[in-house]
């Protein structure tokens, strides 16, 4: 098609193999590029409302699955930008990219999910999962097999020599269908691994973990019918109806269908239960709590550990007596109560023990009063003081 007959809504100056993105009159390629676009913008919205969730995860298991699902996102923003590849016109670029990159970015979504089922199966089995690097590490080699295969594929078609007499000027464009298909053989075993992992994943006995499972499976069915029903008309369906030239436009609709469904089924559903919390740590059904409160567990301990409350002032009513006057008058000496006598019977504390005790002078007076001399009046009776020398006073 020359520049002059470039089709309805093209400018003349466009080359020919972009006339599928806007082309009125083959409505297809402008519907798909559209739903590609929005496709893009999505992922990329879901992408950084993701890496902004994680700061405001609570369950330290959820936030180990963040990786996988941040890896699934980044293949799924490729599959909608190879959408494009399969819109415009074949070249040696175009057809290149195609080969190459649709078993590459599908098998990373696959990978990534099939990671996610076995994660479900080990906690249920046997009550604790691999760590995050542990997951993503699997995911990688999982995804590299396929990265290996296409790459070897790849370098072995184009640097096929064609057979003599024979001129082909495009080797990369002139790949038979079936040919196609036979690449993506490791696909599909990572697709039906992802149906049985999440199978496994369904009797877990918490219905959280059983409702990522059910996310998952749900995903990879509705991935394989789409997958059956893009090689039943890639293989059959176009050559029997007579339109061949519909091959491009299947598999672009199957990719961009696909990569919608892997955001609808499991990355916003899974984004939505981010802040939900570990059911491992939920209550018993009797309702008593497994462990008391923090606060309750701390205020017992500082109770068990506060010693007992001590009066530093001393409570002998043997040294009950006339109280001396607040501010004494002149200085006392703190040996004023010693009078070379033996102790008596009655408890006296020395000097030692009540500096020991850190009491003041005032304390000491306080606690341990001047002996005073009996009155000698007639007629009364007057009692002696009850302390440790009134023993040795005459009567």
């Amino acid at each position: 098609m020359g520049p002059t007959d470039a089709p309805n809504g093209c400018g003349s100056s466009i080359s020919s193999i972009y006339y599928n993105l806007c082309d009125l009159t083959a409505v297809w390629g402008v519907v798909v590029e559209a739903v590609a676009a929005a496709g893009v913008v999505t992922s990329f919205v879901l992408l950084v409302i993701l890496m902004a969730s994680v700061a405001f995860v609570t369950n330290k298991k959820r936030k180990g699955m963040v990786a996988l699902q941040a890896g699934i996102l980044i293949f799924i923003l490729g599959l909608f930008g190879l959408t494009f590849a399969f819109i415009v016109g074949q070249y040696a670029t175009s057809c290149a990219a195609r080969r190459f990159l649709f078993g590459v970015l599908f098998s990373g979504c696959l990978a990534c999910l099939v990671m996610h089922g076995l994660w479900l199966a080990l906690l249920e089995r046997r009550g604790w999962a691999p760590r995050c690097w542990m997951l993503c590490l699997g995911a990688l080699g999982l995804w590299m097999v396929e990265v290996i295969i296409n790459t070897e594929w790849l370098i072995i078609t184009m640097v096929r020599s064609p057979l003599e007499g024979v001129n082909i000027p495009d080797l990369t464009c002139s790949i038979a269908n079936q040919d196609f298909v036979s690449a993506l053989v490791y696909v599909m075993v990572l697709l039906l691994s992802v149906v049985l992992m999440a199978v496994l994943s369904l009797t877990h006995k918490h219905k959280q973990w059983r409702r990522d499972g059910a996310f998952i499976l749900v995903t990879g069915l509705f991935t394989m019918a789409i997958w059956v029903a893009w090689i039943v008309m890639y293989m059959h369906g176009n050559r029997m109806a007579g339109d061949p030239s519909w091959d491009d436009p299947t598999l672009a609709v199957a990719i961009v269908f696909n990569a919608w469904v892997f955001i609808f089924l499991y990355i916003i559903p899974e984004i939505c239960l981010l802040n939900q919390e570990d059911p491992d740590q939920e209550q018993p059904l009797d309702g008593e709590p497994v462990y008391p409160a923090s606060s309750h567990v701390y205020g017992n301990i500082l109770k068990e550990l506060e010693p007992p409350h001590q009066n530093v002032y001393m409570d002998n009513k043997a040294f009950t007596m006339d109280e001396p006057p607040t501010v004494p008058t002149k200085p006392v000496s703190p040996y004023g109560a010693y009078n070379g006598q033996l102790r008596s019977c009655v408890y006296q504390p020395t000097e030692l023990a009540l500096i020991a005790k850190g009491l003041t002078k005032m304390e000491q007076d306080a606690m341990m009063p001047r002996v005073k001399a009996p009155s000698f009046n007639p007629g009364s009776r007057s009692s002696l003081p009850h302390s440790a020398d009134s023993d040795s006073l005459p009567f």
